[in-house]
């Protein structure tokens, strides 16, 4: 079966955005979604790139503030801008991992983005991550203490050292085999290349 790669950080919108229209492209196309959860901080330090939402030309920022809002309009996806955005999710990152390895991954993925992009929950503190999981039904302290632990921060770093070594330098960035596409308003590009279309 084909297979997407998604690299991402929960504290990307876009890769929010993207995370929303992946499931019916990956079904048009018979393919499998890859999650690969990165630090996106950690691929900007090593690549030197910075997060368009800390642009310092004014028009441009605002610019991409407009954009954002017509993507929501046009993919109709529920989104509310989080009040502490920007945060940092190093331990929300680790604990994606951890939640990959406890077999959670699904329920973890769904709680979370939902809690970042529509309600507006401070996901940098791991209290919170904690509840949010928890009132999704899963076991949140636990969750959230295994991503504290080695396997958590070396899965996560390897994961975002790998993305750095194949080219990324922000999220959402999907491959299709060694193929790179980065950006919400690529996936025309990736489904083209799952289907053996051009754009690979």
């Amino acid at each position: 079966m084909a297979r997407i790669e998604f690299f991402f950080d929960y504290g990307s919108p876009y890769s929010y955005l993207a995370d929303a229209q992946l499931p019916a492209l990956a079904e048009r196309a018979g393919a499998e979604i890859g999650y690969r959860p990165m630090l996106l901080g950690g691929v900007f330090k090593a690549t030197g790139n910075a997060s368009p939402f800390v642009e310092p030309v004014v028009s441009k920022r605002r610019y991409f503030s407009l954009e954002l809002s017509r993507w929501v309009d046009h993919l109709a996806v529920p989104f509310s801008h989080n009040p502490h955005f920007p945060i940092n999710t190093l331990r929300l990152m680790r604990t994606a991992h951890a939640a990959i390895g406890m077999d959670v991954f699904e329920r973890f993925h769904a709680a979370i983005y939902r809690a970042f992009w529509t309600g507006g929950a401070e996901l940098g503190r791991p209290e919170v991550i904690a509840e949010v999981l928890s009132k999704s039904g899963l076991e949140g302290p636990e969750i959230v203490a295994a991503g504290e632990g080695d396997a958590a921060k070396h899965a996560l770093r390897a994961t975002t050292d790998e993305a750095v070594e194949r080219g990324v330098f922000g999220a959402p960035t999907f491959f299709v085999g060694d193929a790179m596409y980065f950006g919400n308003d690529r996936l025309d590009f990736v489904e083209r290349a799952l289907t053996g279309g051009q754009g690979a």
